[in-house]
């Protein structure tokens, strides 16, 4: 596959750049770019970033970096079973268990959520920094709802860090995951406040908190753009009114000379 020029491998992260280290110079350069092309495309192309992890794999299927980025491809374009093969790869290389959520989260896309929940109480979970063990706490929370246990979904998310006041990186997502829990479970005013409090703490948009809370309060979004076309359907065009027109004056034109000739 094609990779811009302007793409050189050096963006990299340099803890990437040195498991790279162990592979020939050139080759290094090629895995490092689709390893680039790979993280700009993940989010907006998860298709194009797969395409591109795949030729990675298959470059330098023995480094670790690479195992997760093929993994996270995978993972995005809802490869769950492919997804967790990469991320096990991955750890059993390195032996970290940064992955360990997102591979139980592997587990409720392939509908077990009771693996999903065997992992959130593993005891690799305890070595997981305060980051990883939110986003445990939401994968835990996700699978209880799989299992329709709401009640244990919403306890499951009640924990110090959703009580903060201070705005973490898991802010929003830890708010927004208990507001949508309590709406499921019929707490409607319960659930507004906390999308209320997901929105003040999402400053870069990460959830559609405002739209949930909006629709809570009744607010209607209306479509102008949608609007305006429905008015251009709706018009007859020039050419088709200047057309009836003439069309009218000529009928009345006929009617005109059909009359005279009764008078004659």
């Amino acid at each position: 596959m094609p990779i811009p020029e302007d793409v050189t491998g050096d963006e990299i992260d340099k803890d990437v750049r040195q498991e790279l280290q162990s592979l020939p110079k050139t080759l290094a350069e090629d895995v490092a770019r689709n390893l680039v092309m790979v993280a700009r495309l993940l989010d907006e192309d998860p298709e194009g970033a797969y395409a591109y992890s795949r030729i990675a794999l298959r470059l330098a299927s023995r480094v670790a970096a690479v195992r997760e980025a093929a993994g996270f491809a995978a993972y995005a374009n809802q490869k769950y079973g492919e997804a967790l093969a990469e991320f096990r790869a991955a750890k059993r290389m390195t032996g970290n268990i940064d992955l360990w959520p997102v591979m139980a989260d592997c587990e409720r896309g392939l509908g077990r959520p009771e693996k999903a929940l065997d992992m959130a109480g593993a005891p690799e979970v305890h070595k997981l920094d305060k980051a990883g063990q939110v986003e445990m706490r939401l994968v835990a929370a996700g699978a209880r709802r799989d299992m329709e246990q709401l009640d244990a979904a919403i306890v499951t998310l009640q924990s110090p860090e959703l009580a903060a006041n201070s705005v973490q990186p898991w802010t929003a997502r830890l708010r927004y995951a208990y507001a949508d829990a309590l709406l499921a479970a019929g707490r409607e005013s319960e659930a507004r406040e906390w999308f209320a409090k997901a929105v003040e703490a999402d400053r870069d948009g990460s959830t559609d908190a405002s739209d949930r809370l909006a629709e809570l309060d009744g607010v209607e979004f209306v479509d102008a753009m949608a609007e305006d076309e429905d008015d251009e359907v709706r018009a007859p065009a020039p050419s088709e009114a200047s057309v009836n027109e003439d069309e009218d004056e000529d009928d009345k034109d006929d009617d005109k000379d059909g009359d005279q000739d009764d008078k004659d």
